[in-house]
């Protein structure tokens, strides 16, 4: 079992980071688990400070990490929600301090970087997890089960893309900002949610062919992703990550010997977490009926129910980990497998070549 100092009370938790990661993506979601408890918020930013004191007024919110692990016997948990570039330093320090670590992903800028937090975890015997979120859409979690029900027969093919349509850069977000701990561009971003649906789908690969670059006048970072995943058991995942996109294909589109499954659309989670929604609110992740996505053959296919998306699983699983020892919901094994496929993908880029792993 992890270590944790909480046995009968809430799992006191510490949030480092609240833009959008720490303010939409964490901090609702611990709220609304129970048996978890938001506590603390680490920011220097004034006005960040004040939203999160006007949303959870019992939160403490401190300057800096610094500040933070001063306060360790008050805390039972960090998530860092902060820049890619601070993962791995802020990780290593609360586990040094004797905490359990969430990180949002990717959780490092390389395989060799996130192995350090792994060893730090092993180390301490505790608890670290990677917030791989996109796993709990409920469009992957509506395939799991076609796919678990043997409803599409064999696959052969699995595509899925998350496009948006940003043809202006934006210099001031950090993500468009280049260098090599940075991890910004489309690989690192949503390329990480597509790896990692790829590979829980449909296990490891065998080989990656990418083509990874930046369309935008003025990008610095990469905007435009195209990934050619061949996994051991034969399928093969083609994936698209674009932020100009001026037409969105499918989300999801599943070929396989008895049918396919396409799906049009984005999970409805985001945009509620954006507007202030919580797991707590009525018919959360609840995807309306004209989004659902259609199952079959040419001319005989049926529309599906999606499954609601369920963010909140994710730290309910990081909850039972931290006080029955159950297995962390995303473990770093699987996350470095993530930056592996990253890893390969930039070099099958540069080279244009398809790297064996």
């Amino acid at each position: 079992m992890f270590d944790t100092a909480t046995s009968g009370g809430p799992v006191r938790t510490a949030v480092v980071g609240y833009g959008l990661a720490g303010s939409a993506f964490h901090a609702p979601l611990i709220a609304a688990t129970d048996g978890l408890a938001l506590t603390t918020v680490v920011t220097s930013n004034d006005e960040r400070a004040a939203a999160a004191r006007e949303r959870y007024p019992d939160v403490t919110v401190v300057p800096t990490v610094d500040e933070l692990l001063r306060r360790r016997d008050d805390i039972d948990l960090v998530v860092v929600a902060s820049p890619n570039s601070s993962h791995v330093p802020i990780g290593l320090a609360a586990l040094g301090a004797g905490l359990p670590v969430v990180i949002d992903k990717p959780v490092a800028a390389t395989v060799a970087a996130a192995s350090q937090l792994r060893a730090a975890a092993v180390k301490n015997n505790l608890l670290i997890s990677v917030y791989h979120n996109r796993r709990w859409d409920g469009d992957a979690r509506t395939l799991r089960a076609l796919l678990a029900q043997g409803l599409l027969g064999t696959v052969h093919r699995f595509e899925s893309r998350y496009e948006r349509w940003r043809p202006q850069v934006d210099a001031s977000r950090w993500r468009e900002q280049p260098g090599s701990d940075v991890a910004g561009g489309l690989l690192y971003d949503l390329g990480s949610h597509l790896i990692d649906q790829a590979l829980v789908l449909f296990g490891p690969v065998d080989s990656v062919y990418a083509e990874v670059g930046g369309v935008r006048a003025g990008a610095k970072v990469d905007d435009d992703v195209f990934l050619a995943l061949t996994h051991a058991n034969g399928v093969r995942s083609h994936l698209w990550a674009s932020a100009v996109a001026a037409d969105f294909g499918p989300r999801l589109r599943v070929l396989g010997s008895a049918g396919s499954y396409v799906k049009y659309g984005m999970d409805v989670q985001e945009d509620a977490l954006r507007s202030g929604g919580t797991p707590r609110d009525p018919g959360w992740g609840v995807e309306p009926e004209a989004a659902w996505g259609q199952l079959g053959e040419p001319g005989s296919g049926r529309s599906i129910p999606t499954e609601a998306g369920a963010y909140q699983d994710f730290y309910r699983e990081i909850r039972d980990a931290l006080r029955n020892g159950a297995p962390p919901p995303v473990t770093i094994d699987e996350a470095i497998e993530v930056l592996a496929v990253i890893e390969a993908a930039r070099r099958s880029a540069d080279e244009g070549v398809t790297v064996r792993m």
